[in-house]
């Protein structure tokens, strides 16, 4: 069957960086892979946060995947506050089965016990990580907190992708288009 192709919207392969500004706690300086978004909505994985009471060793176990010592460098990020339970696989280009969905020409995403098992024997993609849950937007939705100044969308590559430094990932994805991060303050009157 091959790949299938997301619908490349306006912002989909990009990452969305939450503005200083925002106010929903869930997305308090948080990136996110973008892997679709058009007029039917939109929805991505946070890239820079990880889930702190599971590790993937602990996961393979709950779900009846033998590990290796390969899975036990891999962290579980929380991808974001929707479906919470459910895993995506978002993943560099090389790997590919029947359930991928290419998000443009370097990523994918794949969201099936096949992969997990392939990553556990070390026959997975070359970079990868693992999300739990989602972001999820309506129709328009997406569009009116862009347009009220809620996120920035970025360029993504692959190291902000799937490198594991999260603690200055959302610093340096603003400082990627050219801004100091540190001049996009919410604070008001700082003489």
């Amino acid at each position: 069957m091959g790949k299938r192709l997301i619908h490349q919207g306006f912002i989909t392969g990009q990452l969305l960086v939450a503005m200083p500004t925002m106010r929903d706690p869930r997305f308090t300086r948080t990136v996110i892979y973008m892997c679709a978004h058009t007029s039917d909505g939109a929805m991505g994985l946070v890239i820079n946060r990880l889930v702190g009471s599971l590790s993937f060793p602990d996961l393979l176990e709950q779900l009846g995947i033998p590990s290796s010592p390969t899975s036990e460098h891999i962290r579980i990020r929380n991808g974001g506050p929707v479906e919470t339970g459910r895993g995506f696989v978002l993943h560099s280009a090389d790997y590919h089965d029947d359930a991928t969905l290419a998000i443009g020409e370097e990523v994918g995403l794949t969201a099936t016990l096949d992969i997990l098992r392939d990553i556990a024997a070390g026959q997975g993609p070359k970079r990868s990580l693992l999300a739990l849950g989602y972001a999820g937007w309506g129709p328009g939705q997406l569009d009116s907190e862009i347009q009220a100044n809620a996120w920035l969308c970025v360029p993504a590559d692959e190291e902000l992708i799937f490198d594991d430094k999260l603690t200055d990932k959302w610093e340096r994805s603003i400082e990627k288009i050219g801004i100091d991060f540190r001049l996009l303050s919410g604070d008001i009157g700082n003489a």
